[in-house]
Protein backbone atom coordinates (compact mmCIF):
# COMPACT_ATOMS: atom_id res chain seq x y z
CA UNK A 1 0.00 0.00 0.00
CA UNK A 2 0.96 3.74 -0.50
CA UNK A 3 1.33 6.10 2.01
CA UNK A 4 -1.85 8.15 0.43
CA UNK A 5 -4.60 6.82 1.73
CA UNK A 6 -5.70 5.77 5.43
CA UNK A 7 -5.72 2.79 6.76
CA UNK A 8 -8.57 1.40 9.21
CA UNK A 9 -7.42 -2.41 10.55
CA UNK A 10 -9.99 -4.99 11.33
CA UNK A 11 -10.25 -6.28 14.81
CA UNK A 12 -13.73 -8.76 15.34
CA UNK A 13 -14.47 -9.44 18.50
CA UNK A 14 -17.27 -12.44 18.01
CA UNK A 15 -16.79 -15.89 16.85
CA UNK A 16 -18.75 -15.70 13.12
CA UNK A 17 -16.95 -12.86 11.27
CA UNK A 18 -16.04 -15.04 8.17
CA UNK A 19 -12.09 -14.19 8.25
CA UNK A 20 -10.80 -15.94 10.82
CA UNK A 21 -7.80 -13.69 10.92
CA UNK A 22 -9.28 -11.02 12.55
CA UNK A 23 -11.03 -12.48 14.71
CA UNK A 24 -10.06 -12.34 18.59
CA UNK A 25 -11.68 -14.46 21.64
CA UNK A 26 -9.88 -12.70 24.41
CA UNK A 27 -8.91 -9.44 26.38
CA UNK A 28 -5.41 -10.75 25.35
CA UNK A 29 -5.80 -11.65 22.02
CA UNK A 30 -7.56 -8.24 21.25
CA UNK A 31 -4.82 -6.30 22.59
CA UNK A 32 -2.26 -8.65 20.84
CA UNK A 33 -4.48 -7.56 17.15
CA UNK A 34 -4.46 -3.91 18.09
CA UNK A 35 -0.83 -3.66 19.33
CA UNK A 36 0.08 -5.16 16.03
CA UNK A 37 -2.02 -3.39 13.20
CA UNK A 38 -1.09 -0.16 14.87
CA UNK A 39 2.57 -1.06 14.72
CA UNK A 40 2.22 -1.99 10.58
CA UNK A 41 0.89 1.45 10.18
CA UNK A 42 -2.66 1.53 10.78
CA UNK A 43 -4.26 4.89 11.19
CA UNK A 44 -7.49 4.07 13.09
CA UNK A 45 -8.71 0.44 14.65
CA UNK A 46 -11.69 -1.18 13.92
CA UNK A 47 -13.60 -3.02 16.49
CA UNK A 48 -16.76 -5.14 15.88
CA UNK A 49 -19.04 -6.36 18.42
CA UNK A 50 -21.05 -8.34 15.61
CA UNK A 51 -20.87 -10.17 12.18
CA UNK A 52 -22.00 -8.80 9.09
CA UNK A 53 -21.09 -11.72 6.69
CA UNK A 54 -24.32 -12.65 4.49
CA UNK A 55 -26.77 -14.80 6.62
CA UNK A 56 -25.93 -13.42 9.92
CA UNK A 57 -28.15 -12.42 12.16
CA UNK A 58 -28.09 -9.55 14.57
CA UNK A 59 -27.93 -10.99 18.25
CA UNK A 60 -29.30 -8.01 20.31
CA UNK A 61 -28.15 -4.86 22.08
CA UNK A 62 -27.24 -6.51 25.36
CA UNK A 63 -25.00 -9.28 23.51
CA UNK A 64 -22.96 -6.74 21.31
CA UNK A 65 -22.53 -4.93 24.32
CA UNK A 66 -21.72 -7.92 26.74
CA UNK A 67 -18.56 -8.46 23.96
CA UNK A 68 -17.90 -5.10 23.52
CA UNK A 69 -17.34 -3.45 26.90
CA UNK A 70 -14.09 -5.62 28.41
CA UNK A 71 -12.46 -4.38 25.12
CA UNK A 72 -13.24 -0.43 25.63
CA UNK A 73 -12.25 -0.57 29.31
CA UNK A 74 -8.86 -1.71 28.03
CA UNK A 75 -8.85 0.82 25.43
CA UNK A 76 -9.55 3.28 28.27
CA UNK A 77 -6.90 2.10 30.49
CA UNK A 78 -4.38 1.40 27.94
CA UNK A 79 -4.71 4.55 25.35
CA UNK A 80 -6.80 7.32 26.73
CA UNK A 81 -4.70 8.58 30.10
CA UNK A 82 -7.42 6.79 32.36
CA UNK A 83 -4.61 6.30 35.35
CA UNK A 84 -3.17 9.38 37.19
CA UNK A 85 0.69 10.09 36.06
CA UNK A 86 0.63 8.18 32.90
CA UNK A 87 0.70 9.66 29.72
CA UNK A 88 -1.76 8.39 27.03
CA UNK A 89 -0.57 7.40 23.78
CA UNK A 90 -1.10 10.04 20.99
CA UNK A 91 -2.62 9.97 17.64
CA UNK A 92 -4.32 6.27 18.58
CA UNK A 93 -7.68 6.03 17.13
CA UNK A 94 -10.86 3.71 17.06
CA UNK A 95 -13.63 3.09 15.33
CA UNK A 96 -16.60 0.66 16.29
CA UNK A 97 -18.49 -1.29 13.60
CA UNK A 98 -22.42 -0.60 15.21
CA UNK A 99 -25.62 0.66 14.46
CA UNK A 100 -27.14 0.86 17.33
CA UNK A 101 -27.70 4.18 19.05
CA UNK A 102 -27.37 2.34 22.62
CA UNK A 103 -23.96 0.92 21.64
CA UNK A 104 -22.63 4.54 20.54
CA UNK A 105 -24.18 5.95 23.95
CA UNK A 106 -22.59 3.54 26.09
CA UNK A 107 -19.02 3.39 24.65
CA UNK A 108 -19.57 6.95 23.96
CA UNK A 109 -19.25 7.32 27.94
CA UNK A 110 -16.37 5.11 28.39
CA UNK A 111 -14.07 6.01 25.51
CA UNK A 112 -15.00 9.33 24.92
CA UNK A 113 -14.94 10.24 20.81
CA UNK A 114 -14.46 7.75 18.04
CA UNK A 115 -15.47 6.98 14.94
CA UNK A 116 -19.09 5.69 13.87
CA UNK A 117 -18.90 2.83 11.37
CA UNK A 118 -22.36 2.29 10.35
CA UNK A 119 -23.60 -0.48 7.98
CA UNK A 120 -26.81 1.10 7.67
CA UNK A 121 -26.37 4.09 7.16
CA UNK A 122 -28.89 5.60 9.72
CA UNK A 123 -31.59 2.76 8.77
CA UNK A 124 -31.89 0.46 11.30
CA UNK A 125 -32.09 2.64 14.17
CA UNK A 126 -33.88 6.44 14.07
CA UNK A 127 -31.92 7.76 16.80
CA UNK A 128 -28.35 7.04 15.77
CA UNK A 129 -28.03 10.19 13.41
CA UNK A 130 -28.89 12.79 15.59
CA UNK A 131 -27.08 11.33 18.50
CA UNK A 132 -23.50 11.13 16.11
CA UNK A 133 -24.45 14.85 15.46
CA UNK A 134 -25.22 15.42 19.39
CA UNK A 135 -22.18 14.15 20.29
CA UNK A 136 -20.19 15.69 17.22
CA UNK A 137 -18.91 11.99 15.92
CA UNK A 138 -17.22 11.26 12.40
CA UNK A 139 -19.30 9.23 10.89
CA UNK A 140 -18.90 6.40 7.88
CA UNK A 141 -22.12 5.75 5.82
CA UNK A 142 -22.50 2.44 4.06
CA UNK A 143 -24.72 1.41 0.88
CA UNK A 144 -26.69 -1.02 1.99
CA UNK A 145 -30.40 -2.11 0.82
CA UNK A 146 -30.86 -5.09 3.24
CA UNK A 147 -29.87 -3.16 6.70
CA UNK A 148 -30.05 -5.67 9.59
CA UNK A 149 -33.20 -5.07 12.12
CA UNK A 150 -32.71 -4.10 15.90
CA UNK A 151 -35.57 -5.61 18.05
CA UNK A 152 -38.43 -3.61 18.38
CA UNK A 153 -37.65 -1.40 15.36
CA UNK A 154 -38.32 -1.58 12.08
CA UNK A 155 -35.60 -1.17 9.24
CA UNK A 156 -35.83 2.36 7.38
CA UNK A 157 -35.31 2.35 4.20
CA UNK A 158 -33.88 4.91 2.73
CA UNK A 159 -34.25 3.80 -0.64
CA UNK A 160 -35.25 0.36 -2.56
CA UNK A 161 -33.42 -0.99 -6.18
CA UNK A 162 -35.81 -0.02 -9.19
CA UNK A 163 -35.93 -2.39 -11.72
CA UNK A 164 -33.36 -2.84 -14.38
CA UNK A 165 -31.40 0.06 -12.18
CA UNK A 166 -27.82 -0.53 -12.40
CA UNK A 167 -25.85 -0.84 -9.31
CA UNK A 168 -23.98 2.47 -9.52
CA UNK A 169 -27.02 4.33 -10.17
CA UNK A 170 -28.60 2.82 -6.93
CA UNK A 171 -25.52 3.73 -5.00
CA UNK A 172 -25.79 7.33 -6.29
CA UNK A 173 -29.11 7.59 -5.39
CA UNK A 174 -28.71 5.80 -2.23
CA UNK A 175 -26.50 8.73 -1.26
CA UNK A 176 -28.08 11.60 -2.33
CA UNK A 177 -31.35 10.53 -0.27
CA UNK A 178 -29.01 9.62 2.88
CA UNK A 179 -27.22 13.27 2.69
CA UNK A 180 -30.68 15.09 2.83
CA UNK A 181 -31.01 12.80 5.87
CA UNK A 182 -27.69 14.05 7.37
CA UNK A 183 -27.97 17.10 6.86
CA UNK A 184 -31.56 17.32 8.79
CA UNK A 185 -29.93 15.51 11.26
CA UNK A 186 -27.00 18.08 11.65
CA UNK A 187 -24.49 15.83 10.48
CA UNK A 188 -22.27 17.76 7.91
CA UNK A 189 -19.33 15.96 7.79
CA UNK A 190 -19.63 12.12 6.97
CA UNK A 191 -17.12 9.10 4.86
CA UNK A 192 -19.10 7.55 1.63
CA UNK A 193 -19.07 3.66 1.73
CA UNK A 194 -19.72 2.00 -1.40
CA UNK A 195 -21.02 -1.26 0.69
CA UNK A 196 -18.51 -3.62 -1.47
CA UNK A 197 -19.61 -7.18 -0.96
CA UNK A 198 -23.28 -5.89 0.81
CA UNK A 199 -26.27 -7.00 -1.32
CA UNK A 200 -24.25 -7.09 -4.82
CA UNK A 201 -22.81 -9.86 -6.56
CA UNK A 202 -19.36 -10.29 -8.12
CA UNK A 203 -19.80 -8.61 -11.38
CA UNK A 204 -21.89 -5.80 -9.58
CA UNK A 205 -19.08 -5.11 -7.29
CA UNK A 206 -16.35 -4.92 -10.08
CA UNK A 207 -18.55 -2.51 -11.76
CA UNK A 208 -19.01 -0.34 -8.80
CA UNK A 209 -15.65 -0.34 -8.02
CA UNK A 210 -14.30 0.29 -11.75
CA UNK A 211 -16.70 3.97 -11.87
CA UNK A 212 -16.35 4.12 -8.04
CA UNK A 213 -14.94 7.56 -9.33
CA UNK A 214 -18.20 8.92 -9.80
CA UNK A 215 -18.99 9.17 -6.29
CA UNK A 216 -16.62 11.52 -5.99
CA UNK A 217 -19.46 14.03 -7.18
CA UNK A 218 -20.62 14.07 -3.34
CA UNK A 219 -17.42 15.91 -2.16
CA UNK A 220 -16.94 13.00 0.48
CA UNK A 221 -13.92 11.17 1.43
CA UNK A 222 -14.91 7.46 0.23
CA UNK A 223 -13.83 4.33 2.35
CA UNK A 224 -13.15 1.21 0.67
CA UNK A 225 -13.95 -2.41 2.18
CA UNK A 226 -12.81 -4.74 -0.05
CA UNK A 227 -10.51 -6.66 2.11
CA UNK A 228 -10.57 -10.82 1.20
CA UNK A 229 -14.52 -10.59 0.16
CA UNK A 230 -16.06 -12.30 -2.40
CA UNK A 231 -15.03 -10.38 -5.01
CA UNK A 232 -11.28 -11.77 -4.37
CA UNK A 233 -11.64 -14.63 -4.52
CA UNK A 234 -14.54 -16.23 -6.18
CA UNK A 235 -13.34 -16.01 -9.29
CA UNK A 236 -9.82 -17.62 -8.58
CA UNK A 237 -11.92 -20.44 -6.86
CA UNK A 238 -9.78 -19.82 -3.71
CA UNK A 239 -10.87 -18.58 -0.15
CA UNK A 240 -10.96 -15.65 2.13
CA UNK A 241 -7.32 -17.38 4.04
CA UNK A 242 -5.75 -18.35 0.94
CA UNK A 243 -3.01 -16.31 -0.18
CA UNK A 244 -3.65 -15.50 -3.40
CA UNK A 245 -7.16 -14.09 -1.74
CA UNK A 246 -4.20 -11.49 -0.42
CA UNK A 247 -2.81 -10.56 -3.68
CA UNK A 248 -6.15 -9.89 -5.27
CA UNK A 249 -7.22 -7.68 -2.64
CA UNK A 250 -4.08 -5.84 -2.74
CA UNK A 251 -4.40 -5.70 -6.37
CA UNK A 252 -7.85 -4.33 -5.98
CA UNK A 253 -7.76 -2.01 -3.67
CA UNK A 254 -4.70 -0.16 -5.15
CA UNK A 255 -7.45 0.34 -7.97
CA UNK A 256 -9.79 1.71 -5.66
CA UNK A 257 -6.90 4.25 -4.23
CA UNK A 258 -7.07 5.15 -8.26
CA UNK A 259 -10.41 5.85 -8.26
CA UNK A 260 -10.92 7.99 -5.38
CA UNK A 261 -10.71 5.83 -2.22
CA UNK A 262 -8.80 7.55 0.68
CA UNK A 263 -9.78 5.04 3.52
CA UNK A 264 -8.91 1.17 3.05
CA UNK A 265 -10.51 -1.29 5.48
CA UNK A 266 -7.81 -3.90 5.70
CA UNK A 267 -7.50 -7.41 7.53
CA UNK A 268 -4.00 -6.92 6.14
CA UNK A 269 -1.27 -3.93 6.48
Amino acid sequence: MSTSEKIMGIVNINGDSFYNGSRVSSVGEFCTRVEKLFADGADVVDIGACSSRPGSVYPGVAEEWQRLEPMLKIIRERYLNSRPGEPGRTGIRFSIDTFSSEIVKRAYDIIGPFIVNDITAGQSDAALLPLVAKLKLPYIAMHNLNPPAIAGQRRRMIIRKKENENVVDNVKRFFRAFEKRAATAGIGNWILDPGYGFGKDVEQNLELLDRQDELLCFGREILAGISRKRMTYERQGTKPEDAGTLAETRRLQKIAVERGATWLRVHDI
